[in-house]
């Protein structure tokens, strides 16, 4: 499959009469001029993405996507690599942060195995996709070949395609998939390795050092792939990959992508050096406390909606700003203006 073929055609979003309208509606509300502060952004935005002056947000997809990363083996997590698919199994049982969050705001979760190193029972809410069980070690060789990026990026898309609703809220899991967001942000945005890299799971000192170490080396190692499918094929991973795909058509058919933190921020920044509108369709929902996330925020020159010192994944985040979007919707369709309340404007 071509680039091409690949990759949607993704338009921009710059439509002056309806921006106009939004912000005529949103000034006529019973508050002062830009009382509801970044809350009237986010009105603004929404309206965009959805193309009216009222956007009523349906159906909202969260899609967590896991995979295992060969590069784990080198010691670059605090955790092994089979917590990976014990995450799952606490996806589907309901008991992972990400799944209280589902459920008490009505958001539908689906699973996405896109290359767990484990055979998962087929069930409800379960999405077997599996590239291969985990990616190569990728200071040994690229994560990914061409041909099993090129196929994650397309089952990503067409896992999108299936679903109904007009928003798509990020999530993941992997052991070892803040190594391969850390790669992905030092080589597409030229940063030095040691700013991208956090700790992770919750790595000490030490095994942070040998992080920094080891992504290093890789880095090294695929100094060809400067491209950002080349540096998404040599860093992986599997979930990172398929989470592009499913980005781009997200985008494409215009939904809002409500991105969590730093692993699904890769996947976006990775999307949007493939297709710049993407962005226009993107709304942040939180600032990780992962040490590359805010480096990571700049790139994509993203204001990220809650600060809260997270940095747990899954979706966690995203599914924390879910109200926010809510609300910014509502006040749009139901707060009175001045003329309809019957209340005196500004002198």
């Amino acid at each position: 499959m071509s680039e091409h073929d690949l990759i949607p055609s993704i338009a921009s979003l710059d439509q002056a009469d309806l921006a106009a309208a939004l912000q005529a509606r949103i000034d006529a509300k019973t508050k002062p001029l830009g009382a509801l502060g970044r809350l009237e952004a986010l009105m603004l935005r929404l309206g965009l993405i959805l193309g009216s002056e009222t956007p009523r947000l349906e159906a909202p997809q969260l899609m967590v996507f896991a995979g295992d990363h060969g590069l784990a083996a080198r010691g670059v997590s605090a955790f092994p690599s089979d917590v990976t698919w014990q995450m799952v199994e606490n996806f589907l049982a309901g008991g992972a942060a990400v799944s209280v969050l589902a459920r008490q705001h009505d958001l539908t979760l689906t699973v996405v195995d896109a290359g767990v190193a484990h055979e998962f029972a087929p069930r409800e809410g379960l999405v077997i996709a599996k590239i291969a069980p985990g990616t190569a070690d990728a200071l040994a060789g690229p994560a990914m070949s061409p041909d099993q990026c090129a196929t994650a990026i397309s089952a990503g898309r067409s896992l999108l395609r299936q679903r109904p609703g007009n928003v798509l809220l990020l999530g993941e899991m992997g052991i070892g998939n803040t190594s391969a967001a850390a790669l992905l942000l030092a080589r597409l945005t030229d940063s030095p390795i040691a700013q991208c890299v956090g700790r992770g799971t919750g790595l000490d000192d030490a095994q942070l050092a040998r992080k920094v170490d080891v992504l290093r080396q890789v880095l090294q190692r695929h100094g060809e792939a400067v491209t950002p499918l080349g540096a998404l094929a040599a860093f992986g991973g599997f979930e990172i990959a398929m989470m592009v795909g499913a980005v781009l058509q997200a985008a494409a058919e215009r939904r809002v992508i409500l991105v969590d933190g730093f692993i699904t921020g890769a996947a976006v920044l990775v999307a949007a050096r493939l297709q710049p509108a993407v962005l226009q369709r993107c709304v942040f929902s939180h600032a990780s406390q992962e040490a590359g996330h805010r480096l990571m925020l700049q790139a994509l020159q993203a204001e990220p909606l809650l600060d809260l010192g997270l940095r747990l994944g899954e979706g966690s985040g995203a599914a924390l700003a879910w109200p926010l979007l809510e609300s910014a919707c509502r006040i749009l369709a139901e707060m009175a203006s001045f003329a309809s309340a019957g209340v005196s404007e500004r002198g």
